[in-house]
């Protein structure tokens, strides 16, 4: 795309300049921006007692651990090294899931069945592997994962040892992402995050020795030192390897809300028109190579169940970005962990010494949380299937919710600089994000959140 236009529309800097704004990244509707204290353990006991078990329930579990603070990081974590504080964080893991079981309550005498386990951090491959193995025993004694299709795992390369690989094995791992972010040294020392290519190869081969099926590889844009050579030379590299998924996210730099962001040099990092250049050379190189692009920030190859998914119009969105799980209730277990019902969003307390606390003492560790009715359910699929398929008939979703349309009246005015920009397309009640305005969809669903410019400082750019 050109910097500049000799027929009269809008440059990429034009574009940049008026939809680079901040905005959610919506992994839920209502975001997490919109929790509050309101909302707490007593909701969320009353939600489990009536959540829907009809259908296998997922699991995320947060581990908040890593061996080193990467600069650039926006999750909850800590660098710890001491077995006795894992150890003692796994029991109190497994006392949590007994406490939200106590709250769902005895349903025809069956335990509550699995279908996917999400092992989220920080740096879960931080737990020792005999730690590994006594969590998930007993995450199998308390529930029924005759079904789990799938057992997933965020890894750090440098910390992940034959041993660990191995009790993976054992679980059941299935899906693995591998955090890359940049090879460049000069890039990996601006943000504290050293580790080579061959370690990367060495993580990926190790894994998938052992049954891993599905290899994501996480990458970053907007890094500081970082230039359009540097994410393509990235991308080329991994791409050697085949991974089944590549994610490429855009750095997001908050350090009022990620303190130790502050130990980045803002002057090195690229500005918003560097930082979409860098995500479009490696969009396209991807798909050079045979990576389908999904949504805002993925790729897969088309024999992936998320190519299928996408293809099929079933992708979905929640707190670990696009993902082929449907489950209507997640249940989140650990320091800071988001768990969802029909009724609403929950989030545990993000202080790792808080959510000990109430465990410890019996109760659930819920910190803020967000209803959701029914008309937030109902913009909430417009803007998934926005964020997820990049277009979405409203008078359909309107007619199965059983809403009126008039409730979304008021956005169509403000998609009218969107359609005259050439980002939307709008044919009766179908919004379609045409391929120029898919770097900017955030802003479009934006556009039917009405808490968005309430809370803009709480997200990154939109580029």
């Amino acid at each position: 795309m050109s910097l500049s236009s000799p027929t009269g529309a809008p440059t990429t800097r034009e574009l940049i300049a008026r939809y680079d704004a901040h905005a959610p990244r919506y992994t839920s509707y209502p975001t997490a921006a919109q929790f509050t204290p309101a909302v707490g353990a007593a909701e969320w006991g009353a939600w489990l007692a009536a959540a829907p078990l009809d259908r296998a329930v997922s699991l995320y579990l947060h581990i908040p651990f890593c061996k080193r603070l990467c600069w650039y990081c926006g999750c909850n974590t800590r660098a710890m090294n001491r077995v006795g504080v894992m150890s003692s964080y796994v029991d109190l893991l497994l006392k949590e899931a007994d406490l939200v079981l106590a709250r769902i309550g005895e349903r025809d005498g069956r335990r509550v069945r699995v279908g996917s386990i999400h092992l989220g951090g920080g740096t879960p491959n931080m737990l020792p592997p005999q730690e590994l193995e006594r969590l998930f025993a007993g995450l199998a004694d308390r529930f029924d994962l005759g079904d789990c299709f799938e057992i997933a795992a965020e890894l750090d390369p440098e910390v992940l040892t034959q041993d660990w690989v191995e009790a993976a094995g054992r679980i059941g791992l299935s899906r693995a992402s591998l955090g890359v972010q940049d090879l460049s040294p000069r890039v990996q020392a601006a943000v504290n995050r050293p580790e080579s290519f061959e370690t990367i190869r060495w993580a990926a081969d190790a894994l998938r020795a052992q049954g891993v099926t599905s290899l994501n590889l996480d990458l970053m844009y907007g890094l500081p030192l970082q230039a359009v050579e540097n994410v393509v030379t990235t991308v080329a590299q991994v791409a050697t390897l085949r991974p089944d998924r590549i994610a490429l996210f855009g750095y997001a730099h908050v350090p009022w809300m990620k303190p130790h962001q502050k130990l980045i040099n803002e002057a090195d990092l690229p500005g918003p028109e560097a930082r979409f250049a860098q995500s479009q050379a490696a969009a396209r190189y991807l798909a050079t190579k045979g990576w389908q692009p999904i949504g805002l920030d993925h790729f897969a190859l088309p024999h992936d169940s998320m190519a299928a998914a996408a293809r099929a119009g079933r992708l979905r969105r929640n707190f670990q970005g696009y993902t082929t799980d449907e489950a209507p209730v997640l249940i989140g277990l650990g320091a800071s962990s988001i768990s969802r019902t029909p009724q609403g969003l929950v989030q545990n307390h993000a202080q790792e010494r808080d959510w000990r606390s109430a465990v410890a003492a019996g109760d659930l560790p819920v910190a803020r949380g967000v209803a959701v009715d029914p008309r937030d359910a109902f913009v909430g699929e417009i803007i998934e299937r926005l964020m997820c398929d990049f277009t979405v008939d409203v008078a359909e979703i309107t007619r199965e919710r059983g809403r009126d349309i008039a409730e979304v009246a008021a956005v169509w005015p403000r998609l009218c600089r969107f359609q005259l920009d050439g980002l939307v397309t709008i044919d009766g009640a179908v919004l379609t994000v045409t391929d120029l305005g898919r770097p900017f969809v955030r802003a479009v669903c934006a556009a039917f959140d009405p808490g968005a410019a309430d809370i803009e400082k709480r997200h990154a750019r939109v580029v």
